[in-house]
Formats: structure tokens, sequence, C-alpha cells
């Protein structure tokens, strides 16, 4: 049986990375197990049949923990997956938070909409719940970067991609052939992440292109922050940061104690409304080497902001009558507690909504993104009369230019076939003319279901 690689997610889009890579002798290994989002015709793929055997599968790797590349593990498990999961041990940390909190809101969502009797199934079922989440956790055998382990004669290890905290590049070696995953790819000069480690030589790269059709601003992002602040508070108005809670929750709360620091915006209260940042945040500060914060500054940021872990504390947010700021989940508003806040301030004209970073298509951010009139939240329609701005520069993926000059840095040249993956249509047609291009490299854009044979000879 001859060795392959099938595209199972991510492609073609930015969620539900699934990469499946057969060795000559049928045994399967998993790279990524990332939940669709966004559009409801990719968020129906979560619910469709397993394209594989479990009893094939010997082992999933992770290259990080945001839940486009892990969140569909619970699925795994619940459907009777029990082999290992290797990834970083960071990655293992954010994971427990994660996977956790996407079952609960699963469970939530799905209690809703049973309760409101909202949309086309009388008892509505969550993909998976928080106890399948926890229980998945078992799994788990984290990696250090650049520890080399086997998977059933497959030769695999893990190497630092910047991005968030854990995440990784995953270079695999089956049947003769050294295969990279490339995972999200952090930017060079990113606010508190190292640059992503060069790749070694390869014979194929699977390759994020996320940002494949833009380049990041050379505007600093902290007087745009600044600027937004400051006329918020002018109106008299409530600022909403809807926001990741891994990377992007702390970009924003160290952006903010370093303006207030430097006097550069008013002393407005600032609350981190989300247990699941909250605890990432401590997370991020036990891994004090893989990130450039220091001590210093996690000081300035916990007498900048209040953290709000109760559902009691959140409610009594609603009551504050003067300017104040909250940073909630989630980034691209799909869920989380930034939803109830809409529900309390969109319809104010005084108030700002700031959406730190790319908004994936179909997702409520994007939608107001775009300039939407009213969004539906839990079933009911709302006015988007709040402003909408959306921060440039905080992004955690590099850009075109930049993947490019990683790329030239590492040992990639006219030999290493590139499959892009993780981009939509635009960015993905963009990444590649770019680097066939500025660089002619062998450049070929991946589809859904597609099937590489990875024969000794090619």
């Amino acid at each position: 049986m001859a060795a392959k690689l099938i595209f199972l997610g991510g492609t073609e889009t930015v969620t539900g990375s699934k990469f499946l890579l057969e060795s000559d002798g049928g045994a399967q290994i998993l790279i990524d197990c990332g939940l669709f989002q966004g559009y409801k015709w990719l968020r129906e793929r979560n619910w469709q049949p397993l394209a594989f055997d479990i009893k094939s599968i010997k082992a999933v790797v992770l290259t990080h923990a945001h839940l486009d590349h892990s969140g569909y593990l619970p699925v795994l498990y619940k459907r009777g997956y029990r082999g290992p999961v290797y990834c970083h041990p960071a990655t293992r940390d954010l994971c427990a938070i994660l996977l956790a909190d996407s079952g609960h809101l699963q469970e939530e969502d799905a209690r809703y909409y049973a309760r409101h009797k909202l949309g086309r199934h009388a008892q509505p079922e969550p993909l998976y719940d928080r106890a399948t989440a926890e229980a998945c956790m078992e799994l788990f055998r984290p990696v250090e970067f650049f520890q080399h382990f086997e998977i059933d004669g497959a030769k695999v290890f893990l190497q630092p991609a910047g991005h968030i905290l854990g995440a990784a590049s995953v270079i695999a070696q089956v049947n003769g052939k050294d295969i990279g995953f490339s995972g999200d790819v952090g930017r060079p000069d990113d606010t508190f992440m190292p640059p992503p480690h060069p790749l070694p030589r390869l014979d194929r790269l699977l390759l994020e292109s996320t940002y494949g059709d833009r380049l990041h601003p050379q505007h600093d992002p902290l007087e745009q922050l600044a600027r937004i602040v400051n006329t918020t508070a002018q109106r008299g108005g409530v600022l909403l940061m809807p926001s990741f809670a891994v990377g992007r929750a702390q970009a924003l709360q160290f952006m903010l104690a370093t303006l207030r620091a430097r006097g550069s915006i008013p002393r407005l209260p600032v609350y981190l409304d989300s247990p699941m940042a909250i605890s990432v945040s401590e997370i991020y500060r036990r891994y004090e080497k893989l990130h450039l914060l220091t001590e210093a500054d996690y000081e300035q940021i916990a007498e900048l902001v209040t953290c709000t872990r109760e559902v009691s504390e959140s409610k009594a947010l609603a009551d504050i009558r003067y300017p104040h700021i909250i940073i909630a989940g989630s980034g691209m508003a799909t869920g989380g507690r930034i939803l109830h806040h809409f529900k309390q301030h969109l319809g104010n004209p005084n108030n700002t909504v700031i959406f730190p970073g790319y908004q994936a298509g179909g997702t409520r951010g994007d939608k107001m993104h775009s300039g939407a009139k009213a969004v539906k939240i839990h079933g009911q329609w709302y006015p988007v009369e709040a402003q909408i701005e959306t921060m440039q520069g905080l992004s955690g993926h590099a850009d075109y230019q930049q993947i490019g000059d990683w790329l030239a840095a590492s040992e990639i040249d006219r030999n290493t076939a590139i499959h892009l993956v993780h981009g939509d249509p635009a960015a993905l047609e963009a990444q590649r003319d770019y680097l066939r291009r500025q660089f002619d490299y062998q450049v070929e854009v991946a589809c859904y279901r597609q099937v590489l044979h990875l024969t000794a000879k090619e």
C-alpha cells in the first residue's frame, strides 16, 4: 500500500484543519483535528460521518491549541478514539481549557435553543459536551520542541512556529519523505511571541495562507488603540473588545497597560470578562521562557485589569453607566460572554466594538466588519448602531511577505512541493502567485478531500 496524504479540512477555508498521513503499511496519523467554524455549510461538516476509520488512526499530532486545529478531538473521543495525542506541553495545558469551554458553550447553546424552541430540532444536541472534552485530555502525550518520537515507523518532531504559546510546525518522515505541516505561522515582529523557527529541508510542505493577500500595516497599533479608547471615552461610551482567549486577550491587556502607563489614555476601568482568558493568562505566565513578556509587564497588567470569572460579576457589568472597557470572548463573536454585552450595547452609537484582527467569513465578526445593520444573537436580531472598528497589526499570523521571508530563511527550495492550506480562496490564490513569482517555488492550492500519493520515487 502506497503512502498518501489526504486533505480533510483547512482547505479553501481557514477552519477545520485536518490532514491524514498514511504510511505505506496502512497506519494513519492525523495532523491537527480542528472544528469547522464560520459559514453554516462549513459548520455542518462537523456533523458528517468520519472520513476515516478510527481504528486505523495510530496517533493525532496537534500544531497548536486553537479550536480550528484541536476542537474536533472530543468528537473523535466520543466516537471511540483512544490513541495518543502528541503536542507541546503548553498546547496540552491550553487545550484543557479551550476544549472544556467549547463543550460547555455547545451545551449552553443547545439548552438555549431547546428552551426557546429555536431551530429545526425539538431537542437540540451539542456536538460534544464538557464532560467528553475533559475526558479526552487523558489521551494527551506532551513532547518538547525538537524531541523526536516515532509513530508506527514514522519519525516526527515539533519545532516552534511563533503564533501562540506552544504553537509548532510538525515535521514527519514517512516512506522516506520529509513532510512539513506549518501550522499557523507567527510574525517576526509579534507583540510578545518569538519568531518562527526556520524549516529544515522538506520534500513537501503544507503551508498556511491566512494572510496570503494582505500585508500587515506599518503603523503602530498602539496609536490606533489609543485613538479608539479616547474617542469612545469622549462620547461617554463603552468599548467592547471581542477577543480570542489565547494570545489576543493577553496582547490587548499588555497594550492597554502600556498606554495607561504612558498617560496616553484615561483611567477607564478595564474588565477581562472571560474565565477562559483569565486561566490562559495564568498559563502564559507559567511558560515565561516561551514568550517575551516580563514579570514587570504582568504586574502592570494586574494593576489595570479587573478579572470577572463569575456569571454574577459578568452580569453586573451591565449596570455600569460610565465609560469602561470590556474584553470578552469570542474573538469572532461566534459565542461566549461578548454576545450578552452585544445585546446590551450594540444599539448605542456612543459605544464602540473593536475587532482585534482577522474575521473568518460567515462569523458575526465578519458580518459586522462588513457593515451589517443587524446581527442575529440567540435567535433574535439586534441592530448594530455602535461604531465598528478593526485593529490593524495585531494578527498572530505572518503576512504573505513574512511567509516568503521565512521560507527563504529555511531550507525550502524549488525541490519542495508546497501545498497551500488554511486560507480563503482569494488569499490562497494571491499567496500562490507571490511565491511562484518571487521565489520560483512549486506551489499549488490544496483541495478538500484531495489525495496525494507519496511514492518513494517522486
